[in-house]
């Protein structure tokens, strides 16, 4: 057994390093679109790529109204 891997099947292990880094990306993007990175990370890691869909889509938020 991989004394790396985090579960017990290290199979699993590269896909939640994967998600985690995908996750990373997207409060990234997030906070470039004047959006809360931390908000976007939580949600990547339950939407993951359909997150970062949406993310990619959204037009880049105002700071102020004029």
């Amino acid at each position: 057994m991989n004394e790396l891997s985090i579960l017990a099947d290290g199979r699993a292990t590269p896909w939640f390093v994967g998600w985690g880094t995908l996750a990373l990306i997207n409060a990234g993007l997030a906070q470039g679109k004047n959006r809360s990175g931390l908000l976007w990370f939580l949600l990547s890691l339950v939407f993951g790529p359909f997150a970062t869909l949406v993310l990619v889509l959204m037009p880049k938020a105002r700071q102020t109204l004029f």
